[in-house]
């Protein structure tokens, strides 16, 4: 255990303050941006935390029981070209594998018997002959695309570098296909080495091609583009004022999704909309069927009249909890359902019969509630618990980039309640882009739902945990420093601390549509008013912190973590540790069993729950 703050690794504290539109900005833990300067005081937190560690004598505990409860086989939706079925599978304890049909196609294990190697993403041709799929290794995400035979499993074209996040929209002769690779769209003909660029500007896009191949769709968060690829005319850039996906229906009808609304014209007249069907949340998927229109959020999936777009009504669901992508094939669709004590399972909704089917799977026993809280301005919202009040709980969040949070199976939650302690997952706004003070509004959203666990007696302050990753743990790392007299302990993994300088580092600067930029004045002060790292303030009592970071993280970099640590060591006056744990193998999202082990220890530790 961590005795005092002498205990801690000595950082040098500059004086370095830097006036950004008139402001002074401290930034005393600058060099430890520098991975180089940084490494005998990163060493000396790896040997901190491993001593720490030792003294968790429950961590092995924890990690057979997430393994047990994560060992539950999946397959994902159904995608049929060509009358072959596409899946992701996984066996119960086994890794994921692509299958056509009841044939392994993509198996990561055989290109890399190492295990390091992840299947990014994947994309059919229209007659399901050829496959593009796209890996990378060791978590960094930056994927190669290639393509194979589906037939034979032979590759046929590829590796092409720069391909991360890429999507891929094949012509439907299967020869050739629309994609992004280094940030620009671009067409590539199999086997010719060389791309036609299409947008030479480097963006975030998205793709699609009509089934007929003639209307290509391009859009960005700010930007549309539409294409008649019968003619030579390159793509017409479509004004906008919201945020708005475009693309042509098998029914060839042109379909517009922005913000509340989806709308309906004709594609030979692409600015041209009408009013078709107003979701009552925001919209996660749309599929268009023989006979109706499907529209899913989170939690919901609508059947609407193909021709009015009227709502007929709604599939059943077995419960209260969070569905999947929608996939389909003529008058069927799947859909993915899972909630907090249900593995993910693929349903099939049949339009001709109105009847829906699912696989088997199988349920843990828990108990479920749904609450609701008052945040400070007046709004509703919602909290999923799993678990009994009374005892040590986690608060789970992450309030950011439109990604609303539903019940899931996790092995994560569960091995804590089976423990005894309560797991909650936040619902907090964090939905539309930034304005103005938003992100704070998140931020007091999460703060309202920890003082309502607290008010109701689900637990106390002694006893909460907050835990949260990426945008989750940007979010734990505000509320430790507005409010830390509310929490005994937090878990913040690969977070963003830095809110000044976070678009010099990783994936930063494709995220200012989210934050906002320091170097715009008006959206700097917003930053600054709630950047974890500028609040930590010298003699608080900070509850006992856990940062993770990674060292093949390629979206955030691990600079946010260590100068967090550096601060909150510096500053806390409470008896409670602050520590980093960093694996230098791993990726964004590539933690894992040990990582979630290590995060329930500490925890357990920390509230009480391991006594």
């Amino acid at each position: 255990m961590i005795d005092s703050v002498q205990s801690y690794p000595c950082a040098e504290r500059l004086s370095l303050v830097e006036q950004v539109h008139g402001r002074a900005i401290a930034d005393p833990y600058r060099w430890l941006e520098d991975d180089s300067a940084a490494t005998e005081w990163s060493r000396d937190q790896d040997d901190l935390w491993l001593t720490y560690a030792a003294s968790l004598t429950s961590r092995f505990r924890w990690k057979n029981r997430i393994r047990q409860l994560s060992e539950v086989s999946s397959i994902s939706t159904p995608v049929w070209r060509g009358g072959r079925c596409f899946t992701l599978r996984r066996a119960a304890g086994q890794h994921v594998v692509l299958f056509v049909d009841e044939t392994p196609l993509i198996d990561t294990k055989q290109l890399d018997p190492t295990g390091l190697t992840t299947l990014d993403a994947w994309q059919p041709s229209p007659d399901g002959t050829k496959l593009a799929f796209q890996i990378s290794r060791g978590g960094d995400e930056r994927s190669t695309l290639s393509i194979v035979d589906v037939k034979t499993g032979e590759l046929i074209d590829g590796p092409l570098d720069g391909c991360r996040y890429s999507p891929v929209t094949w012509l439907p002769d299967g020869n050739a296909f629309y994609y992004v690779r280094f940030r620009q769209v671009r067409r590539h003909h199999l086997g010719d080495p060389d791309d036609i660029t299409i947008l030479d500007r480097e963006a975030s896009y998205g793709l699609e091609i009509s089934a007929d191949g003639r209307w290509l769709t391009i859009c960005t968060t700010s930007d549309l583009w539409f294409a008649d690829l019968t003619t030579d005319a390159a793509p017409a850039h479509l004004p906008q004022d919201t945020t708005t996906i475009m693309s042509v229906g098998p029914d060839n009808r042109l379909y517009v999704v922005t913000i509340g609304r989806i709308c309906i014209g004709d594609p030979t007249q692409p600015t041209v909309w009408h009013d078709y069907i107003q979701p009552d949340a925001p919209l996660t998927g749309l599929a268009v069927l023989d006979d109706v229109v499907l529209v899913s959020t989170a939690n919901e999936i609508t059947v609407h009249d193909r021709e009015t777009g009227h709502r007929q009504g709604a599939i059943d669901l077995p419960g209260f909890g969070s569905v999947g992508s929608l996939s389909s094939d003529g008058n069927r669709a799947w859909f993915t359902y899972t909630d907090s004590v249900t593995p993910p399972t693929v349903h099939c909704y049949d339009a001709s019969t109105g009847q829906t089917t699912a696989a088997s799977s199988s349920r843990r026993e828990a108990e479920t509630h749904q609450l609701s809280y008052t945040s400070p301005d007046g709004t509703e919202l919602a909290l999923h618990v799993i678990g009994k009040p009374g005892g040590p709980t986690i608060l789970y969040g992450y309030g950011g980039f439109g990604q609303s949070l539903t019940p899931t199976y996790s092995a994560f939650a569960l091995a804590w309640v089976e423990a005894g302690g309560a797991f909650v997952t936040a619902t907090i706004r964090g939905d539309a882009p930034h304005r103005e003070s938003t992100k704070q509004q998140t931020i007091d959203d999460f703060i309202a739902a920890s003082e309502h666990l607290i008010a109701e007696g689900w637990t106390t302050a002694d006893q909460l945990a907050i835990c949260g990753e990426s945008n989750g743990g940007l979010l734990v790392a505000a509320a430790l420093t507005q409010r830390p007299e509310l929490f005994a302990a937090a878990v913040a993994s690969a977070p963003l601390t830095d809110m000044i300088r976070y678009e010099l580092s990783g994936l930063g600067e494709r995220w200012t549509a989210e934050y906002g930029s320091a170097q715009d004045p008006d959206e700097f002060e917003v930053l600054a008013s709630y950047s974890p790292y500028h609040r930590v303030a010298d003699g608080v009592k900070y509850p006992a912190v856990l940062l993770t970071a990674f060292g093949n993280d390629t979206r955030v970099d691990p600079l946010h973590a260590r100068k967090m640590c550096a601060a909150l060591q510096h500053a806390t006056a409470s008896q409670r540790p602050v520590l980093l744990r960093f694996e230098p193998d791993a990726g964004h999202t590539t933690g894992g069993i040990n990582l979630a082990a290590d995060m329930l220890a500490f925890l357990a530790t920390e509230t009480g729950l391991d006594q």
